[in-house]
């Protein structure tokens, strides 16, 4: 276990493995521990960060504000701290909406950028989600935390495949606070990446899985109109989860693609 310290808050982190540097970023109501399959395999090759955004894990809590923009200047601050001058950034569902961010503020830092998962618009969220982002339904799941982390363990079968995901949910969602849970789904909600996405000029890839519950499918569309240079990996069987559902698949896709040399011409 890990962390440093910023002037908003002490950030939890793991790493694994020895290489180049590749960051993973996890989505909301998440932690780094959704990429422990992903850093096991990756980890042979790479030297990979598994970070806790600012309200979740064990990262610190006490910000009045959980915007995507906060782990925007965050993962900026991760990386100056750790000497990590570029690396490819990989981010699940709000943690591939963060990772595009930071290749459109910061191009410097970014090498490639993965998002698995992740809405390009905040109107492809679920009904469940943008509920969640309103005060009042927060605070209300909140105020009755227990019958809510009963329904999320039910909710937890029918978005993942994986039959650990529902205990892995309910540890992630004990340790957020009412504040990172409704700013940071909040945030998303309003977010638009779509006019900016022509900014990203490093590789990218979107992964998403066909079956998924949580944001829609088919928001690999804007990604692949708006990136110049993107590749897209659809998973026909996978929901919003494929690293865990898929994990051999997908730690595969993903390592091909780290892997590739886009500064050569492609063969034909």
């Amino acid at each position: 276990m890990s962390s440093i310290t910023t002037d908003q808050g002490i950030v939890h982190y793991e790493v694994y493995g020895r290489g180049r540097p590749v960051i993973l970023l996890h989505g909301w109501l998440g932690s780094w521990g959704l990429w422990q399959e992903t850093m096991g395999y990756l980890g042979g090759f790479y030297r990979t960060y598994a970070m806790d955004f600012w309200g979740f894990g064990e990262s610190g809590k006490k910000r009045e504000t959980y915007a995507v923009s906060d782990f925007v200047s965050l993962v900026n601050q991760f990386m100056e701290q750790l000497g990590i001058v570029h690396a490819p950034l990989v981010g699940h569902s709000m943690g591939g909406t963060v990772s595009l961010s930071v290749a459109i503020q910061y191009p410097e830092r970014v090498s490639k950028v993965v998002v698995v998962g992740s809405p390009m618009v905040g109107s492809s969220l679920a009904p469940l989600l943008k509920l969640a982002g309103l005060r009042p339904i927060a605070f209300m799941l909140f105020n009755m935390m227990t019958p809510f982390r009963l329904f999320m363990k039910y909710y937890a079968r029918i978005i993942c495949s994986d039959p650990r995901f529902p205990a892995m949910m309910d540890r992630d969602l004990s340790r957020t606070t009412v504040e990172s849970f409704l700013l940071s789904i909040a945030s998303l909600r309003r977010t638009d990446l779509t006019p900016m996405l022509p900014m990203i000029k490093v590789p990218a890839m979107g992964i998403y899985g066909d079956k998924d519950l949580i944001v829609h499918p088919m928001q690999w569309q804007p990604m692949q109109k708006g990136i110049p240079n993107v590749t897209i990996e659809r998973f026909p069987t996978a929901g919003h989860f494929p690293m865990l559902e898929m994990p051999n698949e997908f730690s595969q896709t993903l390592k091909k693609f780290l892997d590739e040399d886009f500064s050569k011409p492609n063969e034909q």
